[in-house]
């Protein structure tokens, strides 16, 4: 790849999916990132890009929300902001269903008197389906979505209105009825609240409703592209700093490292099977676009942070408990301030020639605790981390005791 001197770089933030999950982990990376690049300031980057929970951290970012708040809100409550409570993104669509129930009596009328028309054609599958259209859309209602972030937006200094931010803010959602990406901030969709954008761009088929907008229906925009990156690319933006929390799990460690008893995915079920699936495909889908921007932005670079595959804590963590919501938040935290370290001294030039430099003396510090640096005096004695964490920490301070350089991050690629 070759590679150009800007004097006046452009840097993107693009944010995938992953669903309230995904929004926890962003949070704890991108803070990872605020506190150890110097030059950058994740409230005032010129151009945003968000798909599915990506869209819903990349708007409050956008708004003037600092990492900091964002990590705090996940603990606890600030005055005058709205903590953020994962059951938001889970409520039961029972308006939905209602509507959806109401419409079985129709259903069942019009199957009977097909019947009683053609009794040698309708098989039981026909009749079934035609019962189908009697099912929800959608199992859980994300209006709660939307009122959560337009309260957010309300605030002074904040806006729900694409038009009114200073920075460059798009939304990517799918037009269900043409299968086509949409970009809501960009004409002549930048009329559409961001709050009503946000609740569009997660919309994900089966677990939520389409969202209508000015009469047309609008789901999830990571079933068209996992990141949306090249949205900032076209935008000018010289390096696009990603973060992905959708990757597939390698289940080989797991036995040994006691997170399974026989490391198959199927013993779990319904939900592990389909998320693995669902993992797969997306993430497959990073490395074909990856490729297609090598040879697109030859002179751009696009950096993506995301978990491991044996990323264990990650896949099977259930967010909906506190404690596990707060240790996911801290886990990015970590393991981004450990990949930065890792790959620094590839790092290190790349991000010099956008005039970002990486503070190593930040990373080298193998205390950092995520609380104490947003303000919040929950730091923990190291002795009570898990055998793997204080592993991890251990290896880390060989690392700078030895100025090790190991294998690092090219111009487009996953860290």
């Amino acid at each position: 790849m070759i590679h150009s001197c800007h004097a006046s770089a452009r840097v993107g933030l693009a944010l995938a999916g992953g669903g309230p999950a995904g929004s926890i982990y962003e949070i704890g990376a991108v803070r990872a990132l605020d506190e150890a690049l110097d030059g950058l300031d994740f409230n005032n980057l010129p151009i945003y890009v968000g798909v599915s929970a990506g869209a819903f951290i990349t708007s409050t970012l956008a708004n003037g929300l600092t990492t900091a708040q964002l990590c705090r809100a996940i603990v606890k409550p600030e005055p005058g902001e709205h903590p953020f409570v994962p059951e938001n993104f889970l409520s039961p669509a029972l308006g939905h269903y209602a509507r959806s129930g109401a419409r079985l009596p129709r259903l069942l009328i019009e199957m009977m008197q097909e019947a009683i028309r053609h009794p040698t054609d309708l098989s039981l599958i026909e009749s079934l389906t035609r019962l189908s259209r009697a099912l929800p859309v959608g199992l859980f209602d994300n209006k709660p979505i939307r009122s959560y972030l337009h309260t957010i937006f309300s605030r002074p200094g904040r806006s729900d209105d694409f038009r009114k931010l200073r920075q460059k803010l798009i939304l990517v959602a799918t037009d269900l009825d043409s299968g086509r990406a949409v970009r809501f901030g960009d004409p002549p969709f930048d009329h559409v609240p961001i709050s009503t954008a946000v609740q569009a761009s997660t919309a994900l088929p089966g677990l939520y409703p389409p969202v209508e907008i000015d009469g047309r229906h609008y789901v999830d925009g990571v079933l068209l592209k996992t990141m949306h990156a090249s949205v900032a690319l076209d935008e000018g933006a010289d390096l696009v700093l990603c973060v992905n929390p959708i990757v597939p799990v390698d289940t080989i460690r797991s036995v040994e490292l006691g997170v399974m008893k026989r490391g198959r995915l199927a013993d779990r079920g319904l939900p592990a099977v389909l998320s693995q699936t669902f993992r797969t495909i997306i993430h497959s889908r990073i490395g074909i676009g990856l490729a297609a921007y090598e040879r697109k932005y030859a002179d751009r670079d696009v950096l993506v942070f995301e978990p491991g595959r044996d990323d264990y804590k990650m896949f099977f963590s259930n967010i909906f408990s506190f404690a596990r919501r707060k240790a996911v938040v801290e886990h990015a935290y970590r393991s981004t301030r450990l990949k930065l370290w890792r790959n620094r001294h590839r790092l290190g030039p790349l991000l010099d020639r956008h005039g970002i430099g990486l503070r190593t003396d930040v990373l080298e510090d193998p205390d950092a605790d995520l609380w104490v640096s947003v303000g919040l005096d929950q730091k923990r004695r190291r002795s009570r981390l898990p055998v793997t964490e204080r592993l991890d920490e251990t290896l880390r301070q060989i690392e700078v005791l030895l100025g090790q350089n190991t294998k690092g991050a090219q111009g487009m690629g996953p860290l």
